[in-house]
């Protein structure tokens, strides 16, 4: 059954405005920054917010499309698993799974049945009868996950579900979501603000800001053409916009880059920081592109520092600890940064 998703909801002065499909199996991300209506279009989905217009589809069945149909949240068959993950505090780890099941009118033996199969799929039979309580995060982000799916729903919804976690539970967590995510073979709507959560995650990403979708594609189109700033810093992209001619750029930020390939019009110019070198004084050689700039700050990001430089255009390089040292980086400092033709990435705008 393939899900139809036209989710219209509006709240003064905020209004959610999105279209998409999903196939059965497919695991769709929704990224954006605080406020673009990721929670919202989820809350949607599972009928906590009623639409002002559009509508819910899962196949032959409609959710809701106002002003004539609406299916409340426990009618519908879909599965939430939230951030921080809402199990029941008086119930054991097998009373957690099995609680949706009983809800739906389940015999308390089969249903407690079926919850201990669903903890032994999530590796956690020896923790049947221990309390939330007694959980590490990631085992109860893992008891969430089985409640969420011991009711076989439709529509599984995935609220930030690794944010709680600490970086080193955090990995082991994600696989073992992406491994559940294999073999589940409903529609699978994740939100996040993590882009490896979503990379590693999801078929296909939607990237929503102020309401709309600025950008839809698999996680290796988004990462290879952004087409936002927000994307742009998503993936850890320098991306500009300009006007081509033959393989050079007018940089609407200033300045000019030249490409490998020729291009005519408005197009997006994107390259890694990595791509940019720094140096004292203007480079000769192989790079076509080189430039002044002035060091406006620099941060560690594990074994390299990202430097933001002011110049036409403005950059962002990464470079390792040793050339900090060589280069004996301080704020305000003039350089020269370069960058070969061939690590700039150009497409139409």
């Amino acid at each position: 059954m393939t899900l139809h998703a036209a989710l219209c909801v509006e709240r003064a002065p905020f209004r959610l405005d999105i279209d998409f499909t999903s196939a059965p199996g497919e695991v769709i991300a929704l990224l954006g920054p605080n406020g673009a209506g990721k929670t919202t279009a989820l809350r949607a989905l599972a009928g906590l917010t009623p639409l002002t217009g559009g509508a819910i589809r899962l196949g032959e069945n409609t959710w809701d499309a106002p002003p004539s149909v609406f299916i409340p949240a426990e009618r519908r068959q879909v599965g939430v698993v939230f951030q921080d993950y809402l199990l029941f505090q008086h119930l054991s780890a097998l009373d957690n799974v099995a609680f949706g099941l009983r809800a739906r009118g389940m015999r308390r033996a089969a249903a407690r049945e079926r919850a201990a199969a669903w903890l032994d799929r999530v590796g956690l039979s020896e923790f049947a009868q221990s309390g939330p309580r007694e959980l590490s995060g990631g085992q109860a982000q893992r008891v969430a996950l089985a409640r969420a799916l011991a009711t076989e729903p439709h529509l599984l919804l995935l609220d930030e579900p690794l944010a709680a976690l600490d970086a080193s539970t955090r990995l082991q967590v994600r696989a073992d979501l992406a491994h559940h995510l294999r073999g589940y073979t409903g529609h699978t709507v994740l939100v996040t603000h993590d882009p490896l959560d979503a990379m590693v995650l999801a078929d296909r990403l939607i990237i929503l800001e102020n309401g709309a979708i600025v950008q839809e594609g698999s996680p290796t189109e988004i990462a290879r053409r952004p087409r936002s700033d927000y994307v742009a810093n998503l993936v850890g992209l320098n991306l500009f916009r300009g006007t081509a001619t033959g393989t050079e750029i007018a940089v609407d930020a200033g300045g000019t880059l030249t490409g490998s390939e020729p291009a005519s019009g408005r197009v997006f110019a994107a390259f890694s920081p990595t791509a940019v070198g720094l140096h004292l004084t203007q480079p000769t050689g192989s790079p076509r592109n080189a430039w002044p700039v002035t060091v406006a700050g620099f941060e560690q990001h594990a074994n390299t520092t990202r430097v933001r430089l002011d110049g036409a255009p403005p950059v962002l390089a990464d470079i390792t600890p040793a050339a900090v040292a060589e280069l004996r980086l301080q704020p305000g400092m003039r350089l020269w940064a370069a960058l070969k033709a061939t690590e700039i990435h150009v497409y139409p705008a």
